[in-house]
């Protein structure tokens, strides 16, 4: 009878071990997005909290043409203990990239505090021999934006904005419909830190706080070098550049910008 049965769901066995045995092979920081294509694939770094996913969107409008892996960094999976240098998380994406598709060219990209882990990718495939078409940095900010000081004065920035807006907003109100909008800020603000505590208590949303905690300190201590290739800069609008990003200074550490 089990043979019987074996032999009814000999397919499905098969099906499962060549999953089983690819799933196995398959390098741990890379995530297909779209699999196949005979373009020049892309290899994504996901931003700050290493969520390849932030991606999906973008690569189903590429096309099935378009072959799109992320990487993810090491700890989003609680398996291992994140990287805290940048020059380490490059290493570790290159020696996974070269044996998944050890011909080239690639495209490298970066999203967010990733766009700086992606070009020192770059740097180390350009210097192991490995071809890189560009690098498309996704809304980055120069490292210098991660810097403790510079984080320190865009709070400050922020909540004057905030505090100016508000007070805007309040002078032509009568007392009663003041303290309605101060009793609908004070609330939205408990729901925020209400949100804040339950994430503490999220287990993957822990494991992504502690990534982000260690890509932002690798970026912080990061200096860019001389990039003897193509940087493609895609930003958010005029206004995000005002906000103190300083992305326009990737321009001067590539060849061609």
């Amino acid at each position: 009878e089990l043979r019987h049965r074996l032999r009814q769901h000999k397919n499905d066995v098969l099906q499962l071990l060549a999953s089983a045995q690819a799933l196995a092979g398959q390098q741990r920081a890379i995530v297909p997005l779209q699999r196949t294509g005979s373009a020049t694939p892309v290899f994504a770094v996901a931003g700050h909290n290493g969520d390849v996913f932030c991606y999906r969107l973008l690569a189903q409008c590429l096309g099935h043409d378009q072959p799109f892996f992320g990487l993810q960094p090491p700890g989003v999976d609680g398996q291992d203990e994140p990287l805290t240098h940048v020059e380490k998380m490059a290493a570790y994406f290159a020696d996974q990239i070269r044996v998944y598709r050890p011909q080239g060219p690639y495209i490298i990209a970066g999203f967010c505090a990733g766009g700086t882990v992606a070009f020192e990718l770059a740097q180390q495939l350009l210097r192991g021999g490995s071809a890189v078409s560009f690098v498309a940095l996704f809304g980055s900010p120069y490292p210098v934006y991660f810097k403790r000081r510079t984080q320190l004065w865009q709070g400050l920035v922020h909540r004057a904005r905030a505090a100016g807006k508000l007070a805007r907003e309040l002078a032509p109100q009568s007392w009663e419909e003041r303290r309605r909008c101060l009793a609908h800020e004070l609330g939205e603000r408990k729901a925020r830190r209400d949100a804040n505590r339950a994430a503490a208590l999220d287990p993957v949303l822990r494991l992504r706080a502690k990534v982000e905690g260690a890509t932002v300190a690798a970026v912080r201590r990061y200096t860019p070098r001389h990039f003897a290739g193509r940087v493609n800069l895609f930003l958010p609008g005029s206004e995000w550049l005002r906000s103190g990003v300083a992305a326009l200074r990737w321009r001067a550490v590539a060849q061609r910008a």
